[in-house]
């Protein structure tokens, strides 16, 4: 019965500090005039929190874990939200299927250039050794 009751507060104590920087991340939304979401906003505190080891990651593992494990559960209620815009989107669907893919291109080169950069290039032959 201990052991169960450890873990039910594991669980609250991380559901109550995720909620806690979904809050101050809405306030802080609320407070700034731009447009950045509340949620972004909150879980770049909960990082902040993290990072800097104000907040132990034990404390917060055990909600983020489950909230992993039933990630496509939680989309579901949007996926059928976006649903009600269906004739919207099949009337944009050129542009959105442009803007993804050209999107997708700039990610790859920019990822790929930086990853060349950063761990530099090698040259196939001068990694050979002469025989």
């Amino acid at each position: 019965m201990r052991s169960f009751l450890r873990l039910c507060w594991q669980y609250l104590r991380a559901f109550i500090l995720i909620y806690l920087c979904l809050l101050i991340g809405n306030a802080i939304s609320a407070i700034i005039p731009l447009s950045i979401p509340g949620s972004i906003i909150g879980m770049m505190v909960l990082f902040a929190l993290l990072s800097s080891q104000i907040l132990p990651s034990d404390w917060v593992k055990p909600g983020c874990r489950l909230f992993t494990r039933h990630m496509a559960l939680l989309f579901i209620p949007i996926s059928v939200g976006i649903m009600n815009y269906y004739p919207l989107l099949i009337s944009q669907f050129g542009p959105l299927v442009v803007s993804c893919l050209v999107s997708s291109l700039v990610t790859m080169l920019i990822v790929g250039f930086s990853s060349h950069y950063v761990h530099g290039v090698r040259n196939a032959k001068a990694d050979k050794e002469p025989s």
